[in-house]
């Protein structure tokens, strides 16, 4: 960023696009082919078959950053420019909710277990409530309360390089749950003194998990 005093700018920050490819050259050839307007028949098995996408969205306040999970297919490919997602019960933040009712670009990011490479779509959503769509997104007998619409700008795939840096899928990688705070202690920790029983809404919870996942 600029120094406010001097008006220069500082050497170790990169701040103009100019010095961006400077450093970084320009894209590889075949990192552009792969981009497309519409859902191809190579793209689509990669929708249907991942049961996780993270929906970004944008709006006065910021960015929002979401994840979205349910049995594969549950993001449903309407033709080569749609694809729908239903909006499963919450906390009723609905933060990516009231971003794109005043801003309506999204993005999204599929992935599927155990395979490397991700899906990312650029585009535009709507909410809808049309009660026959809603329906058709039930589960276990229960409805969303809205599924969102979203139009294909831009859509490719990404490679495998940050999956398998990461070794994402890998048994390897996992570490046990006991190495990182409980919700119910974060919650705690966030709370006035003597409001939040931690050990209470831990042991709980599995179970009002299942009565409210949907």
């Amino acid at each position: 960023m600029p120094d406010a005093a001097s008006g220069n700018s500082r050497p170790d920050i990169i701040n103009s696009v100019e010095q961006l490819e400077e450093l970084y050259g320009q894209p590889v050839p075949r990192s552009l082919i792969k981009e497309i307007d519409y859902i191809s028949e190579h793209y689509r098995p990669f929708i249907e078959k991942s049961p996780f996408v993270v929906l970004a969205t944008v709006g006065p306040e910021g960015l929002d950053c979401s994840p979205r999970g349910d049995p594969a297919g549950f993001v449903r490919v309407a033709d080569k420019k749609t694809v729908m997602i239903p909006d499963r019960r919450g906390n009723n933040r609905a933060d990516s909710l009231h971003n794109i009712v005043r801003d309506p670009r999204v993005s999204l990011l599929f992935m599927i277990p155990g395979i490397g490479e991700t899906l990312r779509i650029n585009g535009r959503a709507e909410i809808s409530i049309e009660p026959a769509l809603c329906e058709s997104f039930a589960m276990q007998g229960k409805l969303p309360r809205s599924v969102l619409v979203v139009t294909v700008d831009r859509i490719y795939f990404q490679c495998q390089k940050a999956l398998a840096r990461s070794h994402l899928w890998s048994a390897g990688a996992q570490i046990p749950r006991s190495e990182l705070p409980t919700a119910g202690q974060i919650m705690q920790a966030l709370s006035a003194p003597g409001e939040f029983d931690a050990a209470s809404y831990d042991a709980n919870y599995p179970e009002h998990m299942k009565k409210t996942i949907y």
